[in-house]
């Protein structure tokens, strides 16, 4: 079932003379501006990598936009049942992140890059409305939920990526010629698993390449010209 959230951004990127859940040949374009096709996906972008390749190749004439929303905060609106008219409310302590991004850009490396193909990733604040679930994790109630539907609060800042390149300007400044995903990890702030799937994603779309191994790491380089640019 489509959530208020989903409805509420394609409201966002529509203009006056757009064209919303538009039927083009065997698929249902969340939003047609002019010659670009915008689909807006809340779950992972495996779900539409296979459509949105087909959309690349069966439409040459149009760009494609791919929206990918990252919660940047929530809260948590909590119902006692499914149709109560009354609930709690209280602030998620975890926030997000544009690194998010590469949770699911892991899964999208053999669509992106492309030519015609641009992802927007929109940090986002929304409401989320949970009803008690089904009595089935009685070990961790505060997870037995159910989600009811997700609200737009606001949209704060817009990342867009058309290249490889621009991927690669969320690489921290100053690393070594030769750097491994702890180095990453280090100078972002972040855990090292994260820094792994931000160097899977980079190795495959052609960003970094991995030119060898220090212990149990494998290490990698930006090519000299990406190198030259990072630093000037």
């Amino acid at each position: 079932m489509e959530t208020s959230l989903h409805r509420q951004l394609k409201l966002f990127y529509a203009d006056d003379d757009s064209l919303i859940e538009q039927k083009l040949g065997p698929f249902r374009i969340d939003v047609v501006r002019g010659d670009t096709l915008i689909e807006i996906q809340h779950g992972s972008l495996s779900a539409i990598r296979d459509k949105i390749r087909k959309l690349l190749a069966d439409y040459p004439d149009h760009q494609v936009l791919v929206v990918k929303p990252l919660i940047a905060r929530k809260r948590l609106m909590k119902l006692k049942r499914k149709n109560a008219r009354k609930a709690t409310s209280r602030m998620s302590p975890k926030r997000g992140c544009i690194l998010d991004l590469f949770d699911h850009l892991v899964y999208f490396t053999q669509v992106f890059p492309h030519k015609r193909l641009a992802i927007e990733a929109p940090l986002v604040d929304v409401e989320e409305w949970r009803y008690p679930g089904h009595g089935r994790r009685r070990r961790h109630r505060d997870n037995d939920f159910q989600i009811k539907d997700q609200q737009l609060i606001s949209v704060g800042e817009v990342h867009r990526f058309e290249t490889a390149a621009d991927l690669g300007q969320l690489l921290p400044e100053k690393l070594p010629q030769r750097f491994h995903t702890g180095h990453i990890a280090e100078r972002l702030e972040i855990d090292r698993w994260v820094a792994q799937r931000m160097a899977y994603t980079l190795r495959h779309v052609g960003t970094i390449r991995q030119v060898g191994k220090q212990g149990n790491a494998f290490l990698y380089e930006l090519p000299p010209a990406k190198r030259r640019r990072k630093s000037a």
